[in-house]
C-alpha cells in the first residue's frame, strides 16, 4: 500500500515538473521575435530574440511574431479616375514587421488592417489622376501608394517595402478607342518610316552621282596635269639636249643634210640662212690651217667631202 502511494506521488511530481518545463521553456526561431506579457504588461525589455528562452510559469504569456517579409494580394478594385472613367485595379503589397511590440499591442490583425487601408488609399490616389496618366504612370502610382501605406502602417510596427500594380483594366469602349489609336499610330509610323527610307535613298543616289562627277572631273584634271608635266619635261629635255650641242656638231649635221640633198635627182636646193653663219667657224678653221702650213713649209690639204 505504501509503495503504491509513493509511486503515485512520484508520478505526480514528474508530471508537475514536465508541466513546469512546458510552461517555462520556449524555442524562438531565427525569423521570429517573442513578446512576453508579464501579468498582462509588456515593454521593450520583454521582447526576446531567437534561441532557447525561459519564462515564469503562469505569470508570463508569450506571443511570437514573424519578422519575415510577406505579401498580401488586394483583389480587383473598381475606382474612378479624375476624368470620371471607371477602371479595375488589382495589386500586391509586400510588407514586414519592423517593431514586434507595436505589431502586437497596437493592432489586432496587421495584414487585414493593411488590406483595408490599401483599398481606400488606392481610390484616393486614382481619383486624382486622369485615365491616360493612370495607364502610363504605373511606376509613379506604385511609389505613391507605397509611401502613403508606409506612413499609415508605421504606427502598427510594420514596414511596406513594395507596392506592385498587377493589372489595370479600363472600360470596353476605352479599350476599343485605345486599340484604334494604337493602330493609327502604327500606320503613321509605317508611313513615316517608308518616306524616310525613300528620302534617304534619293539622297544616297544624288550623293553618289555627285561623288562620281567629282571623281571624273578630278581624273580629267589629273590627266591634264600629267600631260602638261610630260610635255614640259620633254621640252626641258629638248632644251637641255640643244644646249649641249656645240656649233661643230650642228655644222656636221648640216653637211650630212646637204650630202643627202646632193644625192637626190632634184635640181633645186634649199640652203638655210643659218648655214652661212655655221660656215664662218669652218672658214676660220681652214684659214688657221693654211697659216700653220705656210709656217711649217708644207702645203695645206683640204678635207675631202662626200659627193654632192
Amino acid at each position: 500500500m505504501e509503495v503504491a502511494v509513493l509511486f503515485a506521488i512520484l508520478v505526480a511530481v514528474l508530471f508537475l515538473v514536465l508541466l513546469l518545463l512546458y510552461l517555462s521553456v520556449r524555442v524562438v526561431q531565427q525569423y521570429e521575435k517573442m513578446v512576453v506579457f508579464r501579468l498582462g504588461k509588456t515593454n521593450e525589455a520583454l521582447v526576446r530574440g531567437p534561441g532557447l528562452r525561459f519564462l515564469i510559469p503562469i505569470i508570463d504569456r508569450p506571443v511570437k511574431v514573424d519578422v519575415r517579409e510577406q505579401f498580401i494580394e488586394v483583389p480587383s478594385q473598381t475606382t474612378i479616375t479624375k476624368d470620371n472613367a471607371p477602371i479595375n485595379v488589382d495589386f500586391l503589397i509586400y510588407w514586414r514587421i519592423s517593431d514586434p511590440l507595436k505589431s502586437v499591442v497596437n493592432v489586432a490583425n496587421f495584414s487585414g488592417a493593411l488590406q483595408g487601408v490599401a483599398t481606400t488609399t488606392l481610390r484616393a490616389v486614382i481619383g486624382d489622376i486622369l485615365l491616360d496618366e493612370v495607364l502610363s504612370r504605373r511606376e509613379q502610382i506604385n511609389e505613391v501608394l507605397r509611401v502613403k501605406l508606409d506612413e499609415v502602417t508605421e504606427r502598427w510596427g510594420g514596414k511596406v517595402t513594395t507596392v506592385e500594380i498587377r493589372e489595370i483594366t479600363p472600360p470596353r469602349d476605352v479599350q476599343d478607342a485605345m486599340n484604334r489609336q494604337l493602330s493609327a499610330e502604327r500606320t503613321r509610323r509605317a508611313v513615316i518610316t517608308e518616306s524616310e527610307g525613300k528620302r534617304q535613298s534619293e539622297i544616297n543616289i544624288a550623293e553618289g552621282s555627285k561623288q562620281a562627277a567629282i571623281l571624273e572631273a578630278e581624273g580629267r584634271r589629273q590627266a591634264q596635269i600629267l600631260n602638261a608635266e610630260g610635255f614640259s619635261q620633254a621640252l626641258e629635255r629638248i632644251y637641255a639636249a640643244a644646249a649641249g650641242i656645240d656649233q661643230k656638231t650642228m655644222l656636221l649635221q648640216y653637211l650630212e643634210a646637204l650630202k643627202a640633198l646632193g644625192a637626190s635627182p632634184s635640181t633645186k636646193f634649199i640652203i638655210p640662212t643659218e648655214f652661212t653663219r655655221f660656215l664662218e667657224p669652218l672658214a676660220r678653221t681652214l684659214g688657221a690651217g693654211f697659216a700653220s702650213g705656210a709656217e711649217a713649209g708644207t702645203p695645206p690639204t683640204l678635207p675631202v667631202g662626200g659627193a654632192g
